[in-house]
């Protein structure tokens, strides 16, 4: 017989009152819900309050900290996705978990227990102004596709060139959700945002000379652009935008199937 069990027998002895019982229970369940690691509270039951496991944020961890973080959640989680992972720290949790894939663009770590069975109807175009901008983008289409969602990628269209963006056009009018990452002054996503009609997520990122600020410059363009369905995340946040537009992509797909 279990806690649970031997709870319920005692209520129904009559040698506990359903209050005890109750109190009992809620702190069983509150205790099952966090793995303590010490130097980490793991939350066991992000999927199930909102649909995808907590994420490891990999800066400021040492690999020994993320190795022991993906052990503990991979009892629980049936995919892990790690973030801002640097090639050397790449190699140490490889030796250590042969199992899960590095993304070396995007600077991620992925681990699936199975193939995933379902891919979300619809996809996510992932735009980028420049290549320089690349593992933002990748960062944000990683992030997309462990969720469950197929991602199109179009890669350095930049304002500076403008023609190459048109050739892609199509594809990116036809996403359900669109992620634009864009450094310098980041004028793409106001293009973007005044031919389309998903909603755009911008992503400022880093790339650019002096008066760029490390993003600020793109960061207020994305914010006071007068294009409408734009919504900015902080800067390099290609994780952020990721999951967003994976969110809207999966809303849509549960949408269109019931």
């Amino acid at each position: 017989m279990n806690e649970l069990e031997a709870l319920l027998q005692k209520v129904k002895n009559g040698d506990m009152e359903i209050d005890q019982a109750a109190a009992q229970i809620t702190k069983h369940l509150q205790d099952q819900s966090v793995a303590d690691l010490g130097f980490a509270q793991i939350d066991t039951e992000r999927e199930q309050r909102v649909g995808f496991p907590e994420v490891v944020f990999g800066e400021g961890k040492t690999p020994e900290q993320i190795i022991l973080i993906m052990q503990r959640m991979m009892q629980n989680s049936d995919r892990i996705l790690a973030t801002r992972i640097d090639p050397n720290k790449a190699d140490l949790i490889l030796a250590e978990l042969p199992q899960v894939t590095y993304h070396p663009t995007a600077r991620a770590i992925t681990w699936f227990k199975r193939p995933l069975l379902k891919v979300h109807d619809g996809y996510i175009a992932v735009v980028c102004a420049g290549t320089s901008d690349m593992p933002v983008a990748e960062e944000a289409a990683i992030t997309a596709e462990v969720m469950g969602n197929h991602v199109e990628r179009i890669y350095d269209v930049g304002v500076a060139g403008i023609h190459r963006l048109f050739r892609r056009l199509d594809v990116i009018r036809k996403a359900n959700a669109i992620v634009v990452a864009a450094g310098m002054e980041g004028a793409l996503t106001s293009v973007i945002g005044g031919l389309v009609s998903k909603p755009v997520i911008a992503v400022p990122t880093s790339i650019g000379y002096g008066a760029s600020f490390q993003g600020m410059s793109a960061l207020l363009t994305m914010l006071n652009s007068c294009a409408p369905g734009i919504s900015v995340v902080n800067i390099d946040n290609g994780f952020g935008a990721g999951y967003y537009a994976g969110l809207i992509n999966y809303n849509l797909s549960k949408k269109e199937q019931s």
